[in-house]
């Protein structure tokens, strides 16, 4: 006769025979989710490239090729010598300031390997329209922006054979941190109380409760101070905040900010149809760059239109 404690024990003992049968028979293969990817969904995502110029794809560019590329896609926030417009970071000069007590990190005085530059623009850039560069767009590009920083010269052929050997010059100041790792200790006794401590300063991205608050009140100015906006216009939001809230938002390149009467005044003589018409096709002129669809190219025409409207309207 059994009693309870011999049952427990004998159901103990199987529960334990069976999760080592499970242990033996090796960790399960398939857990029936997802489909094997194929070669070709696996190589879109296999773009990084390596100091070694190891990934990168068969291709070729100049600076001289590079130049009007630049110029199209690249300048309105860079500057068309890789000085920076506005806030925009500068992509040039910074030559021996790196110990200074401001130092100015550029491709040419602070990026490691050239390849992290192919490899950025190539993810990355331009900043409105990221990945709709050519692979040829791109090695010319980067041939540029290291001619802008006197690593090559002008008619140097930058290709995926010779892009790893161009020195950077502070590639040898990287090294590997050999620092053994430290841990903070727990408070685990008589630590402070949340309501006792007080945030005295608000940093973006640390203290997201405060820019909560901010971003709100904000939001609730800026709906008050909203136009009515007509049906093309509200069709022009996305692409204007998609393409052109870069420029237009900040006045980068003398671009008119959108909301300034007094910028978009001269502009409004010429009539919304040119306006559109240099949109579209863009523009060179004496107080700035235009590139097509805001360098966007996906874009349709009529997005483009709507987005004209959309900034139109907000003046």
């Amino acid at each position: 006769m059994y009693n309870s404690s011999k049952i427990s024990i004998a159901i103990t003992c199987a529960i334990a025979l069976l999760f080592s049968a499970a242990a033996l028979a090796g960790p399960k293969t398939s857990y029936g989710l997802g489909v094997t990817p194929t070669k070709e969904e696996i190589a879109l995502w296999d773009i990084d490239v390596r100091p070694d110029g190891q990934g990168l794809p068969i291709g070729k560019g100049s600076a001289i090729e590079g130049e009007a590329m630049y110029e199209a896609k690249c300048a309105s926030c860079h500057g068309s010598f890789g000085e920076g417009e506005g806030r925009w970071p500068p992509l040039a000069g910074g030559e021996n300031t790196l110990k200074d007590d401001r130092p100015e990190k550029t491709v040419g005085s602070y990026w490691p390997y050239a390849s992290t530059l192919w490899d950025y623009i190539n993810r990355a850039m331009p900043f409105p329209a990221p990945k709709t560069l050519t692979v040829h767009e791109v090695y010319a590009i980067t041939a540029y922006v290291l001619y802008l920083n006197d690593l090559i010269e002008d008619d140097y052929v930058l290709t995926q054979d010779n892009l790893a050997q161009v020195k950077m010059p502070n590639q040898d100041n990287f090294y590997a941190d050999d620092r053994p790792d430290t841990h903070n200790t727990r408070c685990m006794n008589n630590c402070k109380k949340p309501k006792d401590i007080v945030i005295v300063q608000s940093l973006r991205g640390i203290t997201p409760e405060q820019e909560e608050e901010q971003e709100q009140g904000a939001a609730k100015v800026e709906e008050k101070a909203k136009p009515t906006l007509s049906k093309n216009a509200l069709a022009g939001e996305a692409p204007y905040k998609q393409s052109c809230f870069v420029c237009h938002g900040s006045g980068i390149a003398d671009a008119p900010r959108t909301g300034d009467k007094n910028a978009w005044a001269s502009r409004l003589k010429q009539g919304t149809p040119m306006l559109i018409k240099h949109a579209i096709e863009g523009y060179i002129g004496d107080a700035g760059v235009m590139p097509p669809k805001g360098g966007n190219m996906n874009l349709t025409d009529e997005q483009v239109t709507a987005a004209v409207h959309y900034m139109l309207e907000q003046n």
